[in-house]
C-alpha cells in the first residue's frame, strides 16, 4: 500500500489509485497522513473536518467517517483508535514523503550518489503537498515539505555543478530563479553556472536582476553569499560549485506558531515597521501576556525576509528551573548555525566573539524569548544591523535601551474587545453564553490570554461550570491584584482549571513542577508517574486538552513556564517529600538504563554498563546507532538537570552512574560545558563519600575534557593522579584510557620519553584483554609506536586492521579514529591523494555519526594534505 501527499492526496495499491469516496473522508486521510504513526485527538479532527459550521453530531460523525476509512483500508489494524486519539499505522516505504526526506539525508558527498538521490526524491512530486485539500491544520506541513523541496534543487543543482555540468543545467536554473526569485541560493546557483559556462556577462546579469527584485519586493540589499560571486566574478576570480550550506547552517528554529491568534495590530505593526538597520527590540510585559505568542506569530509573518534563516532559544528566565546561561545558549546557536563541536570555544567571550564573526554580513531573524536581565541577553547580540533581534521579557531590560539602543515594546493585557474576540473564537458563540457570562470571564482572567485560553477550555469541555463566583475570598483578591504580582493575579483561574482535574491528571501535573528538565516525553512521563502507559497518556491528554501543558514537538511537553511555577507551588504545598523523591527515583533509573542501553549501541564491547535494578517502565525501541544517539542528543540538557537536582536531593548515585556512562557521548560531541558540570560534580561527591574509584573516574574524564580544550598541563596532572588510583584497585577498564590520554597529553607538552612508556604500557593493558573487539585500541596504540619510528606500513596495517575489527564490531567512533590515523600515515609518508581519501571518509563517517572529536582533527588534517 502507498500513500502520497506530495501533490494531491491519494491512496494506491499494486500500483493502483484506490478511490476515496467523499470529501471528509479524504480530509480525516490527510490529517493521519501528517501525523504518521501518531495519535490525532478528536477534538483536532473535529475542528479540522468541520471548522466553524460545528456539527453537535461532530463526534459520532467522526467514528463513522473512521470505520468507513477502514474499510477502503481493507486493513482494520491500519487504523486504530487509544487514549490520544486515532492513529494511522504507515509502514517504512509508504509515505511518499518519508520517502522523499529519506532519500534527501542519504545524498552523501560524491556528486554522482547525491545527483541520482535528489533527482529520485524530486521525481516522486507531482503538486503541491496535500494540493487538493484547503485545511489550516495541514497549512504547515505543506509549507515545510514544500521549502525542504526547494532545498533539495538547491542541493541537486550544487551537486550537478561538483560534478562540471554547469552548461547543462543552466536553462533549468534560470527557470528556478524566476519561479522563486527571493530565493537567493538559486540565484547564487545560477550566476556560478553562468560564469563557469563563459558567460560573465549574463551571470553578472543575473546578479542585477535579483538584487532589483529584492530591492523592489521586501526592501533588503542581497545577502553575504551572493555579493561575494558578484565580486569573484568582477574580478575574474575562479568560482568554484561552493558546497551548500550544511542543512542545519541556515537554521530554522522558530517554534510553532499558536492557533487562534487575536489583536495586537499596533504591537504587529509597530515590530514590521522597525528599519532593518534598528533591529533590536525588547518585547516586555507580565507573565502571561502573550509575549512569546506575540513574537513567534511575527516571526513568522516576516521570516521571508531574512534568507539566511532564524535563531530561536528559551532563556529560561521566570519560572523554577534554572535559566539558560549565555555560554549554553551561545553553543547551542553555533552548532546551528554548523559550528563543529571541536571548534566551539570554550569560554563565554570567544563564543559570542565567534557567533558575531559568523553572522557579519548576514540577514537573520534572532529571537532571545523569556530573558531574565541584560546579562543574560547581551552575549547574544550580533554585531551587525543586518540581523532581527527580538526579545521578550518580564523587564523592561532598560540597560539595552541605554547602552546598544534596543527600541522597547510594553505588551499590555488584551483590550476588552480583543479579549472577549479571542474568547469567542475559542469557545464559538454558542458556548459564549452571551454578553455577561463573556464579560465576568473575561474580568476573572484579568484578560490575560493565557488564563483566557485554560479558561476558554474548562468551558467548553465542561459548560455547566460556574465561573462567576470564586471559591473563597482570597482568590477574589487575587483576581482583583492584576497590576500587583502577576503570577498572583492569575493564580485563580490556574487553581479553577487545575481543580477540575481528575486525579491521576493533577498528580501529574505537580510533578511537571517537580521535574528539573526542559520538556519530556512520554517514556520519561510514565517512569516519572509510575503507573501503566495508558495512565499516564489518559491524564496527558486530560492536561493537553486544558492547555496546562502543551505539546512543544512531537511527543514531547513542558508547560508554560508561569504554570511550571504553579506546579511547584503545589508540589510544595502538597508536602509529598517522599512520593517526589520516589517519582525522581524512578525517572532517574529510566534515564539511567536507556542511556547506558544507547552508549552500548554507540561504543559497543568498551565500558558496558548494567544498572542493578532495570526500570520497571518501557521505553523507545533504540534499534540503530542513529536512534541511540538521536535519543541523546535530545535528551542530554535534561538527563543533566535531573543528575543535579536528584544530588540536591541527596541521591547522588544517579550523578555519578551518568558520568561514568556518558563520559564517552560527551567527548564525541565535545559538549565541553556538560561534560564540566557532571564532571566536576561527580569527582566532588566521590571526594565526600570517599570512593577513590568514583573519583578515579572522574579524574580520567576531566583529564580528557582538559586535553580536548587544549591545556595538556592540567590534563597531564589530572590523568596522572587518576592513574595512580587506577592502579590501586587493578582496574584495567579505566587505566588503558587514562594511559593513553596521558600519552597524549605528555607529548602535547613535551615529554616524549614518559608519552612514549605510557603509551606501551597502554598497549601492553589493552593487549591484555580477550575479545577480539576490545584488541582495536592496542591495534591503534601499536600503530602509533611504528608511525613514531618511521615504519610506515607496519603502521598502515595496524590501523587497517583496527578499523576493519571496529566496522566488524559496529564501533563508529573506533572507525573514524582508525581512518583518521590511516590519513595521518598516508600524508607523513608521502601518498597524498590516498592521504585525502582517508580524510574525507573520517570526515563523512565523523559528520554523520556525530563525532566532533574526530571531524575537528580531521578539518586540519586535511588543510595540511590539500595541494596548493
Amino acid at each position: 500500500m502507498r500513500f502520497d501527499v506530495l501533490g494531491p492526496v491519494r491512496l494506491r495499491r499494486a500500483d493502483e489509485v484506490v478511490p476515496l469516496p467523499g470529501s471528509l473522508r479524504r480530509r480525516m486521510l490527510a490529517i493521519l497522513l501528517a501525523h504518521p504513526n501518531q495519535p490525532v485527538s478528536v477534538d483536532v479532527l473535529v475542528d479540522a473536518l468541520w471548522g466553524a459550521q460545528l456539527d453537535p453530531r461532530a463526534r459520532q460523525k467522526v467514528k463513522l467517517h473512521a470505520h468507513r476509512l477502514r474499510k477502503v483500508l481493507d486493513d482494520s489494524t491500519r487504523l486504530t483508535f487509544g487514549p490520544g486519539g486515532y492513529r494511522l499505522r504507515v509502514l517504512p516505504g509508504e509515505l511518499d514523503a518519508e520517502i522523499f526526506e529519506q532519500l534527501m539525508d542519504r545524498a552523501t558527498a560524491n556528486p554522482q550518489q547525491r545527483v541520482e538521490l535528489l533527482r529520485g526524491a524530486l521525481d516522486l512530486w507531482r503538486g503541491r503537498p496535500y494540493d487538493d485539500l484547503d485545511i489550516p491544520i495541514l497549512a504547515g506541513e505543506a509549507e515545510r515539505l514544500a521549502d525542504r523541496r526547494l532545498h533539495a534543487l538547491e542541493e541537486l543543482y550544487t551537486a550537478e555543478l561538483d560534478r562540471g555540468r554547469h552548461t547543462a543545467v543552466v536553462a533549468e536554473l534560470a527557470e528556478l530563479a524566476r519561479q522563486f526569485p527571493l530565493r537567493e541560493r538559486l540565484s547564487e546557483l545560477l550566476m556560478n553556472a553562468l560564469y563557469r559556462a563563459g558567460r560573465r556577462v549574463d551571470a553578472l546579469a543575473a546578479y542585477q536582476e535579483a538584487r532589483r527584485t529584492l530591492v523592489a519586493e521586501i526592501g533588503v540589499e542581497p545577502g553575504a553569499a551572493l555579493r561575494a560571486i558578484q565580486q569573484q566574478i568582477l574580478t575574474d576570480e575562479p568560482v568554484h560549485a561552493a558546497e551548500q550550506w550544511p542543512p542545519q547552517s541556515r537554521p530554522a528554529q522558530l517554534p510553532r506558531a499558536i492557533t487562534g491568534f487575536v489583536g495586537r495590530a499596533p504591537e504587529l505593526a509597530a515590530l514590521t515597521d522597525r528599519p532593518t538597520e534598528d533591529g533590536l527590540v525588547v518585547l516586555a510585559g507580565t507573565a502571561g501576556v502573550g509575549k512569546t505568542a506575540l513574537a513567534v506569530h511575527w516571526a513568522h509573518q516576516v521570516k521571508e525576509q531574512f534568507p539566511d534563516g532564524q535563531l530561536y532559544v528559551d532563556l529560561h528566565g521566570y519560572g523554577p528551573e534554572q535559566p539558560v546561561s549565555p555560554a549554553e545558549a551561545l553553543e547551542g546557536f553555533l552548532r546551528a548555525l554548523g559550528v563543529a563541536g571541536t571548534a566551539i570555544p570554550c569560554g563565554q567571550a570567544e563564543r559570542s566573539a565567534r557567533l558575531r564573526s559568523i553572522l557579519d554580513g548576514r540577514r537573520m531573524l534572532i529571537v532571545l524569548d523569556n530573558a531574565r536581565s541584560v546579562e543574560q541577553v547581551r552575549p547574544l547580540l550580533p554585531g551587525v544591523s543586518s540581523c532581527f533581534v527580538l526579545i521578550t521579557s518580564r523587564d523592561a531590560l532598560a540597560g539595552l535601551a541605554a547602552r546598544e539602543g534596543a527600541h522597547r515594546l510594553i505588551l499590555d493585557r488584551l483590550t476588552p474587545n480583543e479579549a472577549e474576540r479571542l474568547l469567542r473564537q475559542l469557545l464559538g458563540e454558542e458556548l459564549a453564553g452571551g454578553a455577561q457570562p463573556t464579560a465576568r470571564v473575561i474580568q476573572q482572567c484579568a484578560r490575560l490570554p493565557l488564563a483566557l485560553r485554560i479558561a476558554a477550555e474548562q468551558l467548553r469541555s465542561r459548560p455547566g461550570i460556574r465561573v462567576t463566583e470564586p471559591a473563597c475570598e482570597r482568590e477574589r483578591l487575587d483576581l482583583l491584584d492584576i497590576d500587583g504580582d502577576s503570577y498572583t493575579s492569575v493564580r485563580a483561574v490556574f487553581s479553577w482549571s487545575y481543580r477540575q482535574l481528575p486525579s491521576e491528571a493533577a498528580r501529574l501535573f505537580q510533578l511537571f513542577g517537580v521535574y528539573p528538565g526542559h520538556d519530556i516525553d512520554e517514556y520519561a512521563l510514565t517512569a516519572l508517574v509510575g503507573k501503566d502507559p495508558v495512565v499516564t497518556q489518559r491524564a496527558l491528554d486530560t492536561l493537553v486538552r486544558a492547555h496546562l501543558v502543551e505539546e512543544t514537538s512531537p511527543g514531547r511537553y513542558q508547560p508554560h513556564d508561569l504554570l511550571r511555577a504553579y506546579a511547584a507551588e503545589l508540589a510544595t504545598t502538597d508536602g509529598d517529600r517522599a512520593g517526589q523523591h520516589a517519582a525522581l527515583g524512578r525517572l532517574s533509573d529510566y534515564y539511567r538504563h536507556t542511556a547506558a542501553t544507547a552508549m552500548n549501541i554507540l561504543t559497543p564491547h568498551e565500558i558496558e554498563f548494567a544498572p542493578e535494578h532495570p526500570p520497571a517502565m518501557a521505553g523507545p525501541v533504540l534499534g540503530s546507532y542513529e536512534s541511540a544517539l538521536g535519543w541523546l542528543d535530545r535528551e542530554r540538557t535534561n538527563l543533566v538537570l535531573v543528575a543535579e537536582r536528584t544530588a540536591a536531593c541527596g541521591q547522588t548515585a544517579y550523578l555519578t552512574d551518568l558520568a561514568v556512562i556518558l563520559w564517552r557521548y560527551l567527548d564525541m560531541g565535545l559538549y565541553t560545558d556538560d561534560a564540566q558540570r557532571l564532571h566536576t560534580s561527580a569527582l566532588a561527591i566521590a571526594r565526600e563519600r570517599e570512593d577513590r574509584v568514583t573519583e578515579s573516574v572522574a579524574l580520567s574524564a576531566l583529564g580528557l575534557l582538559h586535553y580536548r580544550m587544549g591545556r595538556y598541563a592540567e590534563a597531564a596532572e589530572g590523568l596522572a593522579r587518576s592513574l595512580a588510583l587506577h592502579s590501586q584497585f587493578g582496574d584495567h577498564t579505566w587505566q588503558g584510557p587514562a594511559l593513553y590520554y596521558l600519552a597524549c597529553a605528555q607529548r602535547a607538552t613535551g615529554g616524549a620519553g614518559d608519552a612514549r612508556e605510557h603509551r606501551r604500557q597502554s598497549f601492553v593493558l589493552y593487549r591484555a584483554v580477550g575479545s577480539q573487539p576490545q584488541r582495536i585500541s592496542p591495534l591503534i596504540n601499536l600503530g602509533f609506536a611504528h608511525q613514531r619510528l618511521g615504519q610506515y606500513r607496519q603502521a598502515f596495517r595496524c590501523f587497517r586492521r583496527a578499523h576493519a575489527v571496529a566496522e566488524e564490531s559496529g564501533n563508529r567512533l573506533r572507525q573514524a579514529y582508525a581512518l583518521l590515523h590511516l590519513a595521518e600515515v598516508c600524508r607523513e609518508s608521502g601518498r597524498v591523494d590516498e592521504a585525502l581519501q582517508y580524510s574525507y571518509r573520517t570526515l563523512a563517517l565523523a559528520r554523520k555519526s556525530g563525532i566532533h572529536s574526530v571531524e575537528g582533527q580531521i578539518l586540519r588534517q586535511i588543510g595540511s594534505s590539500a595541494p596548493a
